[in-house]
């Protein structure tokens, strides 16, 4: 079976309604900076990602220079190289257009259910991933958009803790991928998952948390690498 664009948006559904919270929630901590309804939906469509939104919004209200966030935005945002480079097998026969789509509006909801897929030996296409991640864009966007003018009201959205949206929905979707995961692999993604947080735990008291997560994650894809391919030999 020849998976199509609608399958892909279909697919993404599961999303699309996290979507809801966290781009109503980034909207309105970004119209709290005291951005306009147009500039905190330009931000959707031109940087396309919850957690660095959110930081932003953060370190505007800090008042940190243009020079720091860019540099701190690009550090979280690295994590999408990481993520990209895992999917490079599922689609390396289709054209470098399409990959560029691809890795463009890939996020790590939309990584996740490709990656599920994948484990799960659904057969993924570029159509399949294009229908999921376009999906997810329109929907962040319109959700910020909402957002933002939902905050015309709402000076404080800390007090309804908006800004556990992000966190609450990542919880969600690592519970959804362990539980539709029908390989004998889940022990081995939790000894990795258990070695990011450590690893986590202790580089936050030497380095900026930035560097930190992106140390311990490559520390654990290299161990669960490493332990997918002992698994797969036995």
């Amino acid at each position: 079976m020849r998976l199509t664009f609608r399958d892909g948006v279909e697919a993404s559904i599961p999303t699309l309604l996290g979507y809801i919270g966290i781009g109503i929630a980034a909207g309105v901590v970004g119209k709290s900076t005291g951005l306009s309804v147009l500039e905190v939906t330009l931000m959707a469509v031109m940087i396309y990602a919850g957690a660095a939104q959110f930081v932003i919004a953060g370190l505007m209200m800090m008042a940190t220079s243009i020079p720091a966030i860019i540099f701190t935005v690009f550090l979280i945002n690295s994590r999408h190289f990481l993520m990209s480079m895992a999917l490079v097998p599922a689609f390396r026969k289709y054209s470098l257009k399409s990959n560029i789509g691809i890795g463009t509006l890939l996020t790590d909801e939309s990584f996740a259910v490709s990656m599920s897929a994948i484990a799960n030996k659904v057969p993924v296409n570029a159509s399949w991933m294009h229908g999921l991640n376009l999906s997810a864009y329109l929907f962040w966007i319109l959700s910020c958009l909402l957002g933002a003018l939902i905050g015309e009201w709402l000076p404080n959205p800390q007090q309804f803790g908006l800004d556990y949206a992000l966190v609450a929905m990542f919880i969600g979707l690592l519970y959804l991928q362990l539980v539709s995961d029908k390989s004998k692999s889940v022990k081995n993604r939790l000894i990795a998952m258990f070695t990011v947080a450590i690893l986590l735990t202790l580089l936050l008291r030497f380095i900026s948390p930035e560097m930190a997560i992106l140390v311990s994650t490559l520390a654990g894809c290299a161990i669960g690498v490493k332990m997918e391919r002992k698994h797969d030999t036995l």
